[in-house]
């Protein structure tokens, strides 16, 4: 079965860090890409970051370009995406998915709450 779980979420203040995780298990975790996606109370989700199976391939929205990094470590089956600089607008539930080439994003599981204050 596949599984990804969202960790490390918090409450930090505006100009404040947090480092997500994303544990894999379920398949072969260096085929797929992972992507990270977020959603606020009444607003749509959006897509925020993805990391390519291939090195080096990364994909961030405008609104966190330069503030967002995604990374992954394919051995020990995690994604990670380190936020610096948080604004009260990157407050939302955070999850993460994986695709292979030519599929879609459908692995959705439980996202963890990242809430910034002014």
């Amino acid at each position: 079965e596949v599984q990804l779980q969202a960790s490390g979420g918090g409450l930090v203040q505006s100009g404040g860090s947090l480092r997500l995780s994303c544990a894999a298990s379920g398949f072969i975790f260096s085929d797929y890409a992972i992507g990270w996606f977020r959603q606020a109370p009444g607003k749509e989700r959006e897509g925020v970051s993805c990391i390519s199976s291939i090195p080096g391939s990364t994909y961030y929205t405008d609104s966190v370009k330069g503030r967002f990094t995604v990374s992954r470590d394919n051995a020990k089956n995690t994604v990670f995406l380190q936020m610096d600089n948080l604004k009260p607008e990157d407050t939302a539930v955070y999850y993460c998915n994986a695709r292979t080439t030519g599929s879609s994003f459908q692995y959705w599981g439980q996202g963890t709450q990242v809430t910034v204050s002014s």
